[in-house]
């Protein structure tokens, strides 16, 4: 055998095959141009317990909003005021600090089905969780909404209830959009507190 032909031989044993690319270096790449995209410094918030909501893996028998009727004010129920047929209570789950659901006190999940009294009390009882809101955060802009029926995109709709969230300019990002999932800045007792305060004052 030449050995210009043993060269060849030699060569193709030593060259190497490229090998595939690795999902760790997939990830080096997406960081490297994530920050040229994001140059911005990054946190990591840890919710597990919003992991759970949001994957729907949390089943809760009975209503909870029941319960906070049956329960006295207190941070543990959520319940932040009532009337003789409304009640305030707090977001477990919030979208911003102070999102609060104003809801009949009987359980009813058609506005409709609402007696005229119960009607006029429950937007009284809107009217002053609007008022509290604006007092204690003095927010931007408030969203005031109510999802009527499952198919509207209540998450309990045998039982009406209005979201009332605060706005701020530059209070909505990337994050909610993308993970949905909201980093609020405030825990829920210093927002209970909050909001009773102003309401009881």
């Amino acid at each position: 055998m030449s050995s210009k032909a043993r060269k060849s031989i030699t060569k193709k044993k030593v060259t190497k095959k490229k090998k595939p690319v690795s999902a760790g270096r997939v990830s080096s790449l997406a960081f490297q141009l994530g920050k040229e995209i994001w140059p911005v410094e990054r946190d990591v918030l840890f919710r597990p317990d919003r992991l759970k909501y949001v994957r729907k893996l949390i089943k809760h028998e009975g209503c909870v909003f029941c319960e906070a009727n049956q329960s006295a004010a207190s941070f543990e129920s959520l319940l932040v005021d009532q009337s003789e047929h409304s009640m305030i209570v707090l977001n477990k789950f919030p979208y911003n600090p102070g999102h609060l659901l104003v809801l009949p006190r009987r359980h009813c999940g058609n506005l409709l089905e609402l007696s005229e009294i119960e009607y006029f009390d429950l937007h009284q009882m809107l009217k002053r969780a609007f008022a509290g809101l604006e007092k204690a955060y003095n927010p931007g802009g408030i969203n005031l909404g109510l999802n009527h029926g499952a198919v509207a995109g209540a998450g309990l709709p045998d039982h009406l209830h209005y979201h009332l969230v605060p706005r701020w300019s530059g209070d909505l990002n990337f994050f909610p959009l993308i993970a949905e999932t909201k980093a609020i800045p405030t825990s829920l007792e210093e927002t209970y507190g909050r909001i009773r305060e102003v309401l009881k004052s």
